[in-house]
């Protein structure tokens, strides 16, 4: 046991690793700066010369394509220090060339090594006077444009950034104090600030290493020209032409080898420094706002066409510049969609990623579902490949509902319940399970009424919507009841037909004050001038919404909203009662009621019979005012009218007959609260609700 205590651990063996190896990376950049000093001062051979300009040529790339990809300044931090090291590399390698120019430039082009040799030959085109010229244009590009403006930038941005500096901790300071942001956060932005002060106040010096290389390159090479002029005639008996020629050349092959790196880092410098406040990529920050603007794009490529056109000027390259403008302006804007397309699914995600969270919190537990309908296990996966038509039937039945009784139907959610028996579906109205109805999957419902069943196996049952009488067949009997003349109706619609007849029989629950606030603050601002008329001084806006909840429970559409205020307007400032208000107010919409239960026309009828006209008036109970303040009838009395109008209803119904039932005036909204008890559906109306013009049809009495 002692043995396992005393064993290092793994993590213990992996941090002695890591120590070691940062050790090891220590040790072996303190060798290369004093490799850099030692070439400063050590003879070394041709080889490692072109091992040295090739590795300067490769770290000055490297640093270019750093500063292009990095998206802020602060993620080079360390480009000072890399500077500094890159500008001694150049330097002692300027150094060694020099040795070996002016030392063995006598034996030819090659002598201080086949890189410098290469560039003598493939730059100058073997003509010294071509690179004197090449030579003298990239110390002027370096030093006078790239280097010059790198230095002004660094330098105003250092001073600017110093200034800011204050400012911008007040500002972290009150973020934290406001408790927007934790400890941490504010410890992350002052270092962020520290480094970005430190950063620009480097830049600012280290600008004048590539100043100054620009001017000791400039230097070196002339030294080198007239230093190997001299020894190339006076020691080694050359001829001032020749020796001008071979030290020319070699001198100003070793310029370019060395001011095309600096020219390199100098372009990087310009760019880091350049980029300013500006996140991302240098791609991002210069053809993402360069192309931004189509029009500009394309009023760019007009004027290329425009010049294509013009005498004396070539007509291809114009052209091709052109059309790749007016490519790239086709293109951005295409591109900007699908961009802001991925930006807008993306934020759907993250919402419904929200919405899923919240649907896992406790708080959205106690959200009320208005309307949900309830599959059983079975029944959701045979619908599983109905959703997409269920949805879009649903969709259709709310803006049925809409136009047909003037407010907008909640959402209603789809859910699967493994509480239902599986076979089996529910309609939920704010949470309570209003209907239950079993399914026979695979089968087909016909509706019969007083038909006689198919010809076909079968079972009887009972419609879920209406209770009428129908029947289940096999749906491989389709076509043969379709030759009967049967309508076969498949599951989804009778579960539908039965989600909207529940609906319509409970609109009166479905009215929020929130949809009523909605369909009022829709209204011209005339009726909105009436509504404060009525409100608040003869009645609330709660009193409102039950005037307009007692005409949905009878089925009266609200849709025609600016007749309903009108009617309330008349009666408001005289009685209190929502139910008188209402008779008054179907008594006004007596033309809308009617049109909306005429049947070919005509407006079939039941009227109430003459023994319970005279029961129904001798059970009012009126006050001094004639107003009627109670409905006092004998129970038995109630019996016989529910036997008696059940039976004759009942009659007329199976008969198909579609009608309603008129009572006296006073008496209408107790016949009604009776017959509902019985047939949901059956409109009761007064005598007074029947429109002027209507084509009455009698088809009985209750008697």
């Amino acid at each position: 046991m002692a043995v396992d205590i005393l064993k290092p651990s793994a993590s213990t063996s992996q941090q002695t690793k890591d120590a070691k190896s940062a050790g090891n990376r220590e040790i072996g950049f303190a060798l290369a700066v004093i490799l850099i000093l030692t070439v400063l001062f050590v003879p070394i051979p041709p080889f490692l010369i072109d091992v040295g300009l090739s590795f300067s040529v490769a770290l000055s790339i490297l640093i270019l394509m750093v500063a292009l990809w990095i998206k802020k300044p602060l993620e080079f931090s360390a480009f000072p220090t890399v500077l500094l090291l890159a500008t001694m590399l150049r330097l002692s390698l300027n150094i060694a060339t020099t040795r070996m120019i002016l030392s063995k430039g006598h034996e030819g082009v090659n002598a201080a090594g086949h890189v410098i040799g290469g560039f003598s030959q493939f730059v100058m085109g073997g003509d010294f006077f071509i690179g004197i010229i090449v030579f003298v244009i990239l110390i002027t590009v370096n030093f006078l444009v790239i280097t010059k403006g790198a230095t002004r930038i660094a330098e105003v941005g250092a001073r600017f950034t110093l200034d800011a500096i204050p400012g911008k901790q007040m500002a972290i300071d009150a973020d934290l104090s406001a408790g927007l942001i934790d400890e941490k956060e504010s410890q992350s932005r002052r270092k962020e600030l520290e480094e970005e002060s430190s950063f620009f106040g480097s830049m600012d010096g280290a600008s004048k290493f590539v100043r100054g290389d620009a001017i000791a390159g400039l230097i070196i090479t002339a030294v080198n020209v007239f230093g190997g002029i001299v020894i190339g005639v006076t020691r080694y008996d050359m001829d001032a032409a020749a020796a001008a020629d071979v030290f020319t050349k070699l001198s100003v092959g070793d310029g370019l080898v060395s001011q095309i790196p600096a020219l390199i880092v100098s372009l990087a410098a310009g760019l880091l420094v350049s980029k300013g406040g500006t996140r991302g990529a240098a791609q991002t920050a210069v053809l993402g706002q360069l192309g931004y603007y189509p029009k500009a794009l394309s009023l760019s490529a007009g004027l290329m066409g425009i010049l294509a056109l013009l005498p004396g000027l070539p007509f291809i390259p114009f052209v091709m510049t052109g059309a790749a403008l007016a490519f790239v302006a086709w293109t951005v804007p295409k591109k900007r969609r699908e961009e802001e397309a991925e930006i807008a699914a993306k934020e759907a995600a993250q919402q419904k990623k929200s919405a899923d969270s919240e649907k896992d919190s406790v708080k959205e537990s106690l959200k009320m579902v208005e309307i949900e309908l309830v599959l059983g296990k079975q029944t959701s996966a045979h619908m599983l490949t109905k959703r997409d038509e269920l949805a879009r039937r649903v969709q259709k039945m709310r803006k049925r509902f809409a136009s047909r009784y003037g407010f907008v139907v909640p959402e209603i959610k789809l859910s699967d319940d493994l509480s239902l028996d599986p076979k089996s579906y529910g309609i939920k109205i704010h949470g309570t399970m209003i209907a239950t109805q079993p399914l026979r999957l695979g089968e087909m419902m016909i509706v019969l009424g007083d038909a006689p069943g198919p010809d076909v196996p079968h079972d009887l049952t009972k419609e879920p919507a209406f209770g009428m009488r129908a029947a289940w067949v096999s749906e491989s009997f389709t076509s043969e009841l379709k030759r009967q003349g049967f309508e076969p109706i498949d599951t989804l619609s009778i579960v539908l037909t039965h989600l909207s007849e529940v609906i319509r029989n409970n609109l009166a629950q479905l009215l929020s004050y929130k949809d009523m606030r909605v369909l009022l603050d829709r209204l011209e601002s005339e009726y909105k001038r009436l509504i404060d008329e009525i409100i608040p001084t003869h009645m609330s806006y709660s009193g409102l919404q039950a005037v307009m909840k007692l005409l949905l429970a009878e089925r009266v559409s609200i849709r025609n909203l600016n007749l309903i205020l009108e009617a309330i307007a008349e009666i408001a400032p005289h009685v209190r009662r929502s139910e008188q208000i209402v008779e008054h107010v179907r008594m006004r919409m007596a033309q809308q009621i009617c049109g909306d239960l005429l049947h070919n026309g005509k407006l079939s009828v039941l009227r109430l019979g003459n023994q319970w006209d005279l029961a129904f008036h001798q059970a009012l109970k009126r006050d001094a005012k004639g107003d009627v303040v109670e409905f006092d009838i004998d129970p038995r009395l109630v019996e016989q009218f529910a036997t008696e109008a059940t039976k004759v209803i009942r009659a007329k119904m199976d008969q198909g007959e579609s009608f309603v039932l008129v009572s006296a005036p006073d008496a209408r909204p107790y016949v009604r609260m009776m017959i509902e008890r019985i047939f949901v559906t059956l409109p009761v109306l007064s005598h007074v609700e029947i429109a002027r013009g209507v084509d009455i049809r009698p088809i009985g009495s209750i008697s």
